[in-house]
């Protein structure tokens, strides 16, 4: 027999399609209680200025999909879920986990707490499997990415498959805080530019999914490495917020008839990175602020503000990185390899240190996620686990040749470089004066002159790295 009302309590898992959570209350009471709580107290760290756009309108979205019945918070969870279980005599509240460390921590407390007025359950509605249950035969976790993803998780029981059941949310009277006094939005010119290309919400997501499925995935496998082609999904802010199951996006490429197996499965295997990420984030905490390789706490980085103002606001003068940093500003979202791309040339070019350009992704993307952000960053310096070498430095003029060969991309977020011939547009500086003179174009003026010599900085870098390496 049915009890009476359950809370659900949304977190990154904004959707009402395979929810664990939901569906567990669905089969176990009447009426359920949505509610969304705002925690600024305990998060560490606290949600950057793209995200917040992000859940601005996805709130505004679940709220409607909810009939207006979402419940909303600002506040300590403990004193708001206290207030609702009160006043609406609750039996029981369930959620998706999250693996944050921040958030492990404050639930482990909750539970406690709770667990002596109210019956509390979680689930997995975010990972595909649970970090805890891949291990190594000696039972300590994986640190490479390929055994991780071959021999623990494909060797692994299933992931759940995708379910959906018929969810009643409770029409109640309950006093609400209107979703804009959460104060989630602050530049207004800025929100609206990066998000005129974005279409937030569950029902969003599903029909992107559908449509990269049904044009895009074909030839992923080559075509995920081009910026211009339409080759990636662009699903990652939707995961990341939980607008889309992990599991609902692995069973439909599955399913998908005449796909090549390469393309099955790299793309399958985007989603294994992904969950090596929260892997690495919930074995090794602390990934978020320190070096995973304990012996970077002695790298000589360089300390040079005005360089990393430059490559922030996309002037370094090296087009594809430029052009890469600027997507970043103007959608919240940068495609993976210019990602590859500017982290190098911050990291190894100009010697930044890999948590400053973390702070600075976390702040512009809608798709800023703990595990991929950081573990990515760490990649890239060589300071995490399954690092990329130390002497690879991507040399941004090759792989501005290679991947954006007819030079859309560049020309996209670098317009002023639009009337360059191709065979400079990727180094303008070698461009000669009369054909710079003949398209108007002035570099120092109308665009900047490299803030590094690419050589140099190389050959900097493979020094300063070989140090480190020869006083292990």
């Amino acid at each position: 027999m049915k009890k009476k009302i359950g809370i659900h309590w949304f977190r990154n898992d904004l959707r009402i399609n395979d929810n664990p959570s939901l569906n567990y209350l669905s089969r176990n009471y009447d009426n359920i209680l949505g509610v969304f709580i705002f925690d600024e107290i305990n998060a560490n760290p606290k949600l950057g200025s793209a995200s917040k756009v992000w859940l601005n309108y996805s709130l505004e979205y679940l709220k409607k999909q909810l009939n207006g019945n979402l419940i909303v918070f600002k506040g300590e969870p403990k004193e708001c879920l206290d207030e609702l279980i009160h006043f609406f005599d609750a039996r029981e509240i369930s959620w998706n986990r999250c693996y944050e460390p921040w958030i492990i921590k404050r639930d482990k407390k909750l539970k406690i707490y709770l667990n002596e007025k109210i019956k509390v359950n979680s689930f997995n509605g975010s990972l595909l499997w649970e970090p805890w249950e891949i291990l190594k035969n000696d039972k300590t976790p994986y640190k490479v990415f390929t055994p991780f993803y071959k021999r623990g998780c494909l060797s692994a029981a299933n992931p759940r498959i995708p379910k959906s059941e018929k969810i009643n949310f409770f029409d109640h009277n309950f006093r609400v805080t209107n979703i804009s006094d959460l104060d989630l939005l602050e530049n207004k010119m800025w929100e609206n530019e990066i998000l005129s290309q974005w279409r937030v919400g569950e029902d969003s997501s599903n029909e992107i999914m559908k449509s990269f499925f049904q044009n895009g995935v074909q030839n992923y496998s080559e075509g995920r490495n081009f910026p211009n082609k339409k080759n990636v999904s662009r699903l990652s802010p939707y995961l990341h917020w939980g607008q889309v199951s992990p599991n609902s996006i692995w069973y439909e490429v599955n399913s998908l008839k005449n796909l090549k197996h390469d393309d099955l499965e790299v793309f399958k295997s985007e989603l294994g990175w992904r969950e090596f990420a929260y892997y690495l984030l919930y074995h090794f905490p602390y990934i978020q602020r320190k070096n995973l390789k304990s012996n970077f706490d002695n790298f000589q980085w360089i300390d040079d503000s005005s360089s990393f103002k430059k490559w922030s606001q996309g002037l370094t003068g090296i087009p594809i990185v430029d052009a890469g940093m600027r997507e970043l500003w103007q959608t919240g979202y940068m495609h993976n390899r210019p990602r590859m791309i500017v982290s190098s040339f911050l990291v190894k070019n100009l010697l930044i240190h890999w948590k400053r350009g973390e702070e600075w992704f976390w702040d512009c993307l809608f798709d800023a996620d703990a595990a991929s952000n950081s573990a990515s960053w760490q990649w890239v310096a060589g300071t995490g686990t399954d690092s990329t070498p130390y002497f690879r430095i991507f040399n941004p003029v090759t792989q501005g040749q290679k991947f954006d060969p007819t030079g859309e991309y560049i020309r996209k977020y670098v317009p002023e470089l639009k009337n360059l011939p191709i065979k400079f547009l990727f180094s303008p500086w070698e461009c000669p004066n009369e054909i710079l003179k003949n398209i108007n174009l002035k570099l120092g003026k109308d665009y900047p002159h490299p803030i590094v010599d690419l050589k140099e900085s190389r050959q900097r870098a493979l020094s300063t790295y070989e140090q480190l390496r020869m006083n292990k």
